[in-house]
């Protein structure tokens, strides 16, 4: 089913599956617009810690275990970027299936696998039909393009189909057809395998520029996909101090500890390398430096 982009995704979610103050399993730390669109709804989220597999399930189970809906980012959790392990996979699939919960597989950049084998897609191991998986084409041609996406099962199908006919005119044809003849046409994969390469080279010479401008005062967590870094800071810094001297310098950084529910992530600093040109890296991160560079102390966070 093709959406007003993620956003209108969520909503649809929203009005065919939950009502006021259910609970779902949401991960923790999360990306805040989820969070805002599932909070505006009136239901009770259930952060869930996230680890170096991805959601805790046991902690969900032990939280609530009959929860009506789990919200996840298996392939590169957001923001931590961890991959939600097949282990976990099957032990949130199991617990879905015994529950008849639903679970949301947010995909919004797993086409952005930098480094080994990414797993595949956790709807493709849904043999209970519990998973509704959710896409967008944002970050993967533009931002401004709002068309996303639902892979449902067909019990889904007729539900979303009705709300999706009384509360929206529809997606924007002229956009649809575009991009419809653009995939068609082999442009799609092409266009994703170029800006693949582009984005690990940006990724390399980012990480490879804070370690030259910084060294032991930050540590780079880079993970194996994803659109970020997350620069890990020493305990007991105040990385929204730092965000926020950082963004009054003219550069986009948001802290790790603004993303967290309840449960502590860490500290650190994410930074965006997609938009970051290779020669630029060396030059951006020593505009970092002089913005919070005298704030910082040596010994970032272990990852």
């Amino acid at each position: 089913m093709i959406t007003n982009g993620y956003q209108g995704a969520l909503d649809l979610i929203v009005s065919a599956l939950l009502q006021k103050n259910e609970k779902i399993w949401f991960e923790d730390p999360c990306y805040p617009h989820t969070r805002s669109a599932f909070e505006v709804a009136g239901v009770e989220l259930v952060p869930i810690p996230i680890d170096g597999e991805g959601m805790r399930v046991d902690v969900g189970l032990a939280c609530a275990p009959r929860a009506r809906l789990a919200v996840v980012t298996p392939s590169h959790q957001s923001p931590l970027g961890v991959a939600l392990s097949l282990p976990r996979r099957l032990a949130l699939l199991s617990w879905a299936a015994e529950a008849r919960a639903v679970v949301i597989e947010d995909d919004y950049d797993g086409e952005f696998h930098y480094a080994g084998r990414p797993l595949p897609a956790l709807k493709s191991l849904d043999r209970d039909s519990r998973v509704i998986y959710a896409g967008s084409l944002s970050k993967v041609l533009y931002p401004g393009l709002r068309l996303g996406y639902l892979v449902l099962s067909d019990e889904l199908v007729g539900r979303f189909e009705a709300i999706m006919q009384a509360s929206s005119a529809g997606v924007p044809a002229f956009e649809h057809r575009v991009v419809t003849a653009f995939m068609a046409e082999g442009h799609f994969a092409r266009h994703l395998k170029r800006m693949r390469n582009l984005y690990a080279a940006r990724r390399r010479a980012l990480a490879e520029a804070l370690a030259n401008v910084f060294g032991d005062r930050v540590a780079v967590d880079l993970q194996p996909g994803g659109m970020h870094l997350i620069a890990r800071v020493a305990d007991g810094q105040r990385d929204i101090e730092l965000a926020r001297k950082a963004r009054e310098a003219g550069l986009a950084v948001e802290s790790l500890s603004n993303r967290a529910i309840r449960h502590r992530a860490g500290k650190g600093l994410l930074l965006g390398f997609t938009n970051v040109v290779e020669a630029e890296a060396l030059n951006l991160c020593r505009r970092l430096d002089r913005a919070i560079g005298k704030d910082l102390r040596s010994g970032g966070a272990a990852v």
